[in-house]
Formats: structure tokens, C-alpha cells, sequence
């Protein structure tokens, strides 16, 4: 009889990618248990599961089973190299994505072709968790293969692009997301770009001020404790009560100076909101600068200083271009939060795409909180993925 040390010994020796092994058990578990689809006869009535096999066509369903065939061979040890197990990962996992979103948008146009007009196809638990599982697969491999950023912004366009067509050509028309987008679609791009706008106007001052603290903290021992004390505690304060502590002080100010509040300080608004991102976007600026700063070699400035570099040109020329990488890796912690947190500023009358989400609660209207949701998903990850790549440009080459 086998022992379950040696049974482990030899599943770890089959294996060469556990990551894999498990997304695709938990790909395969969600298929067979979850809802891959949801069918109700209008916006508000609780909608009738579809399971993935009653949503799929025969060639969909065939499809889907090949690329789940290619992707356990490719997590295997023997049966593929592992430059080939690889390719075979990046390009079954794409695949199957783009099968597994064609196969919601054509269930959605057959289904409803003999329907009512108010009825409604929405996505299942199911879809979701193969989406992400496919998603995961791919950047795990690309991390595994090391995979420099021009293979990495390849492969993200390549996605991205495919993706793009099917929203263009109108292949998910009849999904319940998009019939609500329909009804908004003059507003959308309007919360979207105050969004950006919020995002954008609260990096700037963070930046501004959370560079300049970062290298007075790397100066002083004592000025460091102190400031990063006081920044600790703005990020205990959780989002939506700092939003409303700055409702009243800024309504007073606004209110005893008018022109400020012709420029825009008042209580509700922009200006709560970007004053609260920033606040919370300092600690990461600070710490990520501080500790850029305290990576660079001593042995290296003091061969700058021994070349005759003033204390700003050791600063400007030597530590600031060594500690760029860690820099720009707290400016991509900052926008992803700043997106994430932006979304709560619609509570404060900020605007963004939290409008929906909470226009979406308010009507008890799943999809409509999903349209506020996914683009702000979207919005993070795309912003995640170029910074994280300008981080890989900015480090020295011997590095990359």
C-alpha cells in the first residue's frame, strides 16, 4: 500500500505546474456546479440559472473541451518542453477566454430571438470564475517564463484587442450589461472621464508633496518617525468616513470665502474627494520614495561626491535615477488604489463610476452596479499593467 508521503512525492513529480492544476479544478468545478447564465423576464425579476451545458452550442462545447485537454497536458512534467507547455498555456488560456465570452453574447441573440423585449440574459458565477481563471493562467505563465514587457504588451493587446472587436461588432448587444449601458450611454462617458479626471487631479498634489517628504524622511531619522506616523493614521480612516469629515470644514470655508466656492471648495464635490485620495496616496509615495532612496549605494555616492557632484547633482544624477524603479512602484500602488477609491467619491456627489454602482443598489439592479464596477476593474488593471512595465524600463538593463 502507498504511503500519502510517497503518493504526494510522486503527484509533486507529474506536476510541473500546480498553479495551473488548480485553476483548472476550480475552471472545471464552477462549470459543473454554477449557473453559467441567467435568464429573466425583465430588468428587476430574479432571474432562471442556465447551466454551461444548456448555453453552449455542440462546436462551443467541443471547443471548450480541447482547450481544457491542452491546458492539463501543458500542466503536466513529461508530455510537453517547457518553452512549448508555455506557448501552449498562453494560447489555449486566450482562447478559451474568447470562446467562453462568444458563448455568453451567441446565447444571449438565440435566446432572446423569441422572447419578450424586457427579458434579459445576464451573466452566471460560472462565467466569471472561468474568465479569471483564464485570465490568471496566462499572466502566471508570463511571469513563470520571465517574459520581457514587449511579449507581455503583445499578449495584453492581443486580449485586448479581441475583446474590443466583440464590444465593436456587436456581438453582446443583447446581454443585460449592455441594454443598460444603452440606457445611460450619454452619461457614461462623461462619469468616465470625471473618473479619470478625479484620479488624475489627486496624483498630481500627491506627487508634488509626497516626493519632497520622501527625501526629508530619508534625511532625518527624527522628521521620519513623525511623518510617517501621521501618514499611518490617515490610512486608518476608513474611506468613507474621511469623506465625510472634510464635507463640513470644507462646507464652512467655502461659505465664509465665496470665491472659494466658486472655485470649487465646498462641501460636496470634487474637492472633498481629491483632497481625501491625496491624503491617502501619501503614505505609499512617501514610504516607496524613502525607500528608493535608501537602496542606492552608499559606495555609489560617495563616488559621485568624489567626483566633484554638488549634494543636488549626486541627488538628480545618481540616487533619484537608482531609486526610480521603486519610486514609480509606489506611483503604481497609488493609481490602482486612487481608481479603486474613487468609486466611493460618487457618495459625496464627486461623480465617476461609482454612480452607477450605487444608482445600481439603489434600484435593486445587479447590472447596472456591474457597469459602474467592470470599467473601474478595467480601468485599474490597464493602469497596473503600464505602470508595472514602466517600472521593468526604468530599471538598469543588467537588471530587467
Amino acid at each position: 500500500m502507498t504511503s500519502p508521503a510517497v503518493s504526494t512525492f510522486g503527484a509533486g513529480r507529474l506536476l510541473a505546474n500546480r498553479v495551473l492544476v488548480t485553476l483548472l479544478i476550480a475552471g472545471l468545478a464552477a462549470a459543473w456546479l454554477l449557473p453559467f447564465a441567467s435568464m429573466s423576464p425583465n430588468r428587476l425579476a430574479s432571474g432562471q440559472s442556465v447551466a454551461l451545458g444548456g448555453a453552449l452550442t455542440i462546436w462551443q462545447a467541443a471547443g471548450m473541451l480541447v482547450l481544457t485537454v491542452m491546458l492539463g497536458l501543458a500542466a503536466l512534467q513529461r508530455p510537453l518542453s517547457r518553452r512549448l507547455a508555455h506557448g501552449v498555456t498562453l494560447t489555449a488560456s486566450l482562447a478559451l477566454l474568447l470562446i467562453t465570452l462568444y458563448a455568453l453574447g451567441d446565447y444571449a441573440q438565440r435566446t432572446l430571438a423569441e422572447r419578450s423585449p424586457s427579458a434579459r440574459v445576464s451573466q452566471g458565477a460560472a462565467f466569471w470564475v472561468i474568465v479569471f481563471c483564464c485570465a490568471l493562467a496566462a499572466i502566471d505563465t508570463l511571469q513563470r517564463h520571465a517574459s520581457g514587457w514587449i511579449t507581455r504588451l503583445g499578449y495584453a493587446a492581443l486580449a485586448g484587442g479581441a475583446v474590443a472587436f466583440l464590444l465593436a461588432s456587436g456581438h453582446f448587444r443583447d446581454l443585460s450589461i449592455m441594454r443598460e449601458y444603452a440606457n445611460i450611454r450619454d452619461t457614461f462617458s462623461d462619469q468616465l472621464l470625471t473618473h479619470l479626471g478625479l484620479v488624475g487631479a489627486a496624483l498630481g498634489p500627491a506627487l508634488a508633496i509626497g516626493v519632497p517628504l520622501g527625501l526629508l524622511a530619508h534625511r532625518s531619522a527624527r522628521v521620519r518617525g513623525t511623518l510617517f506616523s501621521v501618514l499611518n493614521v490617515f490610512q486608518t480612516i476608513p474611506s468613507i468616513a474621511l469623506f465625510a469629515l472634510l464635507v463640513a470644514p470644507l462646507s464652512a470655508l467655502g461659505n465664509a470665502f465665496p470665491f472659494l466656492a466658486e472655485l470649487g471648495i465646498k462641501g460636496i464635490g470634487a474637492a472633498p474627494a481629491i483632497i481625501a485620495l491625496v491624503m491617502y496616496a501619501l503614505l505609499p509615495v512617501v514610504r516607496n520614495t524613502h525607500a528608493g532612496l535608501k537602496g542606492v549605494p552608499p559606495a555609489t555616492v560617495e563616488a559621485a561626491r568624489g567626483m566633484g557632484m554638488t549634494r543636488r547633482q549626486v541627488l538628480w544624477r545618481v540616487e533619484i535615477p537608482l531609486a526610480l524603479p521603486v519610486m514609480l512602484s509606489g506611483l503604481r500602488i497609488v493609481t490602482v488604489q486612487a481608481i479603486g477609491l474613487t468609486v466611493v467619491a460618487a457618495l459625496i456627489g464627486a461623480g465617476g463610476l461609482g454612480a452607477f454602482i450605487f444608482q445600481g443598489l439603489g434600484q435593486y439592479a445587479i447590472d447596472l452596479v456591474l457597469l459602474g464596477a467592470i470599467p473601474t476593474i478595467v480601468l485599474a488593471v490597464i493602469a497596473d499593467f503600464m505602470l508595472q512595465m514602466l517600472v521593468a524600463l526604468s530599471q538598469p538593463a543588467g537588471t530587467r
